[in-house]
């Protein structure tokens, strides 16, 4: 731990990597990287998609609690889907497969990646590390050992630096936009998109969030779905369209974690209200 205080927060960022150059090779390689389309029907028969969004939002809770680099989550999912098109895997070993996965993401990208001790942890120690390593070693074999898997927080500072935006507006929709991408890698129809189509479907989301902070910007948002249309060669509606559904993503998450907050309120109150001698007092602070 003391050493983890004295080592920098990473590398600083190389304006060099927002060339056009970089973006070609991103565009260039993207593709190779998506998972098979509609692998739930075609390859996996005990799972169902809301089982892979259930695990998806562990990982994600995980990977926030843990402080995880932005680029472990979606990465991570990236290897997930790219493994469930090829194996058949039983639904009791897909947060396994979650955790497996996690682990192999922040091998990657963080300077201190997770312990494989920390994630059987984080299951409430229903995997064990030799389970894990097993299938640590079972997705690495499954991907080819083929990593470099591009997501779509790649794109977002390449987009960033060619948009007329003001400067200080780039922070707060840079975080906005990493928030959509993360959002969007929790539901399995995103992850059949280019990265570069989700990267700009969020970004032009995020600046439709963010419309009256950054107002007196030259562009506004319907223009710059044009030209982030353009940038990626893609069909301008069909970026309209997904920018849609990634903002119809967001409405219903906030209005499923409204839910979940009043649920919870009403739990405790039912709990205060209880004999407390009778009541042990964890239960007052179950999550529904």
């Amino acid at each position: 731990m003391f050493l983890q205080h004295l080592l920098p927060p990473g590398a600083y960022w190389d304006s060099s990597l927002l060339t056009d150059r970089i973006l070609h090779a991103l565009m260039s390689s993207h593709h190779k990287y998506l998972p098979a389309p509609n692998y739930f029907k075609c390859v996996q028969r005990e799972m169902v998609p809301y089982m892979r969004r259930i695990v998806a939002t562990w990982v994600l809770e995980v990977c926030e609690e843990q402080r995880c680099h932005k680029e472990v989550f979606p990465l991570a999912m990236n290897y997930m889907d790219r493994f469930l098109s090829v194996e058949p895997t039983k639904k009791t070993h897909l947060q396994l497969l979650g955790a497996a996965c996690m682990f192999l993401a922040s091998k990657l990208k963080e300077m201190i990646p997770l312990s494989a001790e920390k994630l059987c942890i984080c299951t409430d120690n229903s995997i064990t590390s030799a389970q894990l390593m097993f299938f640590f070693l079972l997705v690495l074999n499954k991907l080819k050992w083929d990593l470099a898997s591009v997501t779509p927080l790649e794109f977002i500072d390449n987009f960033l630096s060619q948009l007329p935006i003001r400067r200080e507006s780039r922070p707060i929709l840079r975080k906005h936009a990493q928030t959509f991408v993360a959002l969007c890698a929790t539901v399995v129809d995103f992850s059949f998109f280019p990265p570069s189509m989700v990267a700009a479907g969020s970004l032009v989301a995020a600046v439709e969030g963010l419309q009256i902070k950054m107002a007196g910007n030259a562009m506004m948002s319907h223009k710059l779905t044009e030209q982030l249309a353009q940038t990626i060669k893609s069909d301008l509606d069909c970026l309209r369209v997904l920018q849609e559904h990634i903002e119809s993503l967001l409405e219903t998450s906030l209005r499923q974690g409204e839910q979940q907050h009043s649920v919870t309120m009403e739990t405790k109150t039912v709990c205060e209200g209880q004999d407390l001698l009778a009541t042990p007092t964890d239960v007052c602070d179950i999550n529904i």
